[in-house]
């Protein structure tokens, strides 16, 4: 098996492989705590808006000459600003929709598409400029887009469990706040939770999951895994604690499985783990109907 190989077979290959998989186990189970709060509130199409936001990051590392060789953001500086891009839309996503008469979905809408423009602007600019100076354009779109494993090194594996380790405590610090908007912001407002304090936090923690686990599955394919594995969860129960548990379950469980189809198959690692964790959510669909009908 190929999977044997990469990970316990010679030590200069296991090293290339190994960051991959700890980052992979990191950032899923990040994801998988989010993700039932993303379902509970509809928020998948937001993960989009800000994981786009990357793009903007992508170009003007590009036209600052920044990470040469990576555009999944091999280079600190690189991931300084598509991390700071990130975050700059989520907290414009969390002003527009809280102004009177914009609706969320409108606010999403302008930031992605504005995002998006801007970023293979400054993509294709910066591009045209190295190639007028006989240089090598320093990033591939289609690594952004599905990640790389052989991208991902040790310094990544602990920057992602910092921000695992940080948000996770946030997490914790405001559950009742974030269970509360989740749930009845109606009542959350009532009972005096700040919403629009609550909804920029929560935004900001999705730009940075986003952004660590652009490494690893790619901006546009790191959302699933914000939304997956908490549909997963609701779909097995209804009770909220179980709900989270069966999530970082389901989360964690399609990220290795995801790998090692990766591995195996010589599949791109974004959609491997998208793919699994498609199956994991059709399986339970399949097996509720079972047995209701049963």
């Amino acid at each position: 098996m190929r999977t044997i190989e990469y990970l316990f077979g010679p030590p200069e290959l296991a090293a290339l492989f190994w960051p991959a998989v700890a980052v992979g186990l990191l950032v899923s189970a990040l994801c998988a705590v989010l993700s039932p709060l993303v379902v509970l509130r509809r928020m998948s199409f937001i993960g989009q808006g800000v994981s786009h936001a990357a793009f903007a990051g992508v170009g003007l590392a590009m036209v600052l000459g920044l990470g040469a060789g990576s555009a999944a953001g091999g280079d600190w500086g690189v991931l300084v600003v598509v991390a700071l891009a990130c975050v700059a839309s989520a907290v414009g996503i969390a002003a527009l929709s809280d102004r009177k008469g914009l609706n969320a979905d409108t606010a999403i809408g302008i930031v992605l598409v504005t995002a998006m423009a801007l970023g293979f602007v400054m993509i294709q600019h910066a591009s045209e400029a190295m190639r007028a100076r006989d240089e090598a354009p320093g990033f591939g779109v289609e690594s952004v887009l599905f990640g790389s494993v052989l991208g991902v090194r040790w310094g990544d594996v602990v920057a992602a469990g910092a921000v695992v380790a940080v948000e996770m405590s946030l997490l914790w610090w405001f559950r009742r706040g974030l269970l509360f908007w989740a749930f009845d912001e109606v009542g959350a407002v009532s009972v005096g939770v700040r919403t629009g304090l609550v909804r920029t936090l929560l935004l900001v923690m999705l730009a940075l999951a986003i952004v660590v686990t652009m490494r690893l599955a790619g901006v546009v394919l790191a959302t699933a895994l914000l939304v997956l594995p908490g549909a997963t969860a609701l779909r097995c129960s209804a009770r909220l604690w179980p709900v989270f548990g069966i999530s970082a379950v389901a989360g964690v469980l399609g990220v290795g499985l995801g790998l090692v189809v990766s591995f195996e198959l010589d599949w791109q690692p974004g959609p491997a783990i998208v793919l699994t964790q498609v199956a994991g959510y059709v399986v339970v669909r399949v097996v509720g109907a079972v047995f209701r009908s049963g």
